[in-house]
């Protein structure tokens, strides 16, 4: 589409927007963002926004980092395209292999490439029911996921995902996809439950889930360290422990979701290590490439492979793959994030700036708005509630969500309103600075808002 083209209001009121309310984007069309310069990115009528979501929990590196541009031109310039079928290959693609299998859980030892999360985990699903299938299990392959959880879009990903709007009208979830509960202690807890009750709670139910469904028939459990689109729900001490105990016991894969959460989101290089998890398969994807160019990766332990190349020898070829998987172009760009995460000491970076991150965040939970501030590392939310106490929230009519982040829009940051949530997840570049930038924006917003609430409280 060409920029004469974009510049029509009417054409652009045209485009769908995924995760718009429909109503307000024919009134008003999008936000058109022109360019972007650090953790900043500017529209189309130069106003200057301090980016509070990485964009879509994505872009780690901000929106300038010139060693990825220089990787993509120098790619381009030497080989444009290249697949990975019929026993072929390209260099970037097997230099960012042995790069990511250098970082990553060390029981994972091969990579599955395609263009997203929701790719890669749909492939983790293929996988999961390939090898069963390989090991003489057929009938092992439900899959469970958690209610909350955001896995993607695709039919099979989409259908992990545990969210109404993802299912509804879409014919959603598929046969062999459960949902068990999802770990947030502020939503999910019964009056009087401790969180050590809670967690146990929840392990007790998914254990009961196994059990009613039979163990033979569940083939792997499906889990972000942190939820993300869910409302950025951290879970309580102890839950993953318990989960991982219930897998092992009944011969459960455990596939990792590190969309968001993988290259340091989470304080550590990827979730698995800052919550202890051990994962059968693994994707990766958004900071993978900073998002500068569209890559993913689905990641499974030898003990898998093995099984799958045997049976792919019996049948003659493994028959899943997609045109650009392993992109040189891509691959390279992906590389090339990854050097500068390990020479710019990003994780270490990220250690460093978080407690002033976590600590502006929490400090909102007094706000007349916020039920709860919760989060880890450089990704957090806030809850808004009509009645702390009795954690009501706004009905749908007041779309407090929705008004939160016009306003703090106003003040030059992007947030992200979510389900009664607004959603932080800026670049891991940030500076303190920058993180006193965002929470004084964010806290003017809300402000507006409340005094908004309250004269209409007044007027009625």
């Amino acid at each position: 589409m060409s920029s004469e083209t974009l510049s029509s209001t009417t054409d652009v009121k045209n485009l769908v927007h995924p995760y718009t309310n429909l109503g307000d984007h024919l009134n008003k069309g999008p936000m058109i963002i022109d360019r972007g310069e650090g953790i900043y990115i500017y529209d189309n009528h130069g106003k200057r926004y301090l980016e509070g979501m990485s964009g879509l929990w994505c872009t780690s590196l901000g929106f300038s980092e010139e060693r990825l541009v220089n990787a993509a031109i120098a790619q381009f310039k030497k080989l444009p395209y290249y697949h990975l079928f019929n026993s072929r290959s390209n260099t970037p693609a097997i230099e960012l292999s042995a790069k990511l299998l250098e970082i990553a859980p060390k029981n994972l030892s091969k990579i599955l490439y395609a263009n997203s999360g929701s790719e890669a985990n749909d492939a983790a699903v293929k996988l999961v029911w390939f090898y069963h299938n390989a090991i003489g299990k057929p009938e092992k392959k439900k899959i469970i996921s958690r209610l909350r959880g955001y896995h993607g879009v695709t039919v099979a990903s989409g259908s992990l995902t545990g969210l109404p709007a993802n299912h509804l009208h879409f014919d959603l979830p598929i046969d062999r996809i459960l949902h068990t509960d999802c770990p947030s202690y502020y939503h999910g807890a019964e009056s009087g439950e401790s969180e050590e009750a809670f967690t146990q709670r929840l392990i007790n139910n998914l254990e009961q889930l196994i059990l009613k469904e039979g163990p033979e028939t569940v083939g792997a459990f499906i889990a972000e360290p942190v939820m993300g689109a869910g409302g950025v729900i951290v879970p309580p001490e102890g839950y993953f422990e318990g989960v991982q105990k219930v897998l092992k016991k009944y011969d459960i894969l455990f596939i990792v979701d590190e969309v968001i959460c993988g290259f340091g989101r989470t304080g550590m290089m990827f979730g698995c290590d800052t919550f202890n998890l051990q994962p059968d398969i693994m994707s990766v994807a958004k900071a993978l490439s900073s998002s500068y160019l569209p890559i993913s990766a689905t990641m499974i332990s030898q003990a898998i492979y093995d099984k799958i190349a045997e049976q792919s020898d019996e049948v003659g070829v493994f028959a899943h793959g997609v045109t650009y998987s392993g992109h040189p172009i891509c691959a390279a760009v992906a590389l090339e994030t990854i050097k500068i995460y390990q020479e710019d000491n990003i994780v270490a970076h990220v250690q460093e700036v978080a407690p002033h991150f976590q600590k502006r965040l929490h400090a909102l939970a007094s706000h007349p708005l916020v039920g709860e501030s919760r989060g880890i590392g450089l990704i957090g939310a806030i809850e808004l509630t009509q009645d702390k106490a009795s954690k009501k929230p706004f009905d749908s009519s007041v779309k407090i969500e929705k008004r939160v982040q016009e306003n703090v829009a106003k003040h030059g940051v992007l947030v992200r309103g979510i389900r009664n949530a607004i959603a932080l997840c800026p670049p891991l570049i940030i500076t303190i600075e920058q993180i006193d930038e965002l929470f004084d924006s964010l806290e003017k917003g809300l402000d507006e808002v409340l005094e908004d609430i309250e004269k209409s409280a007044v007027s009625v």
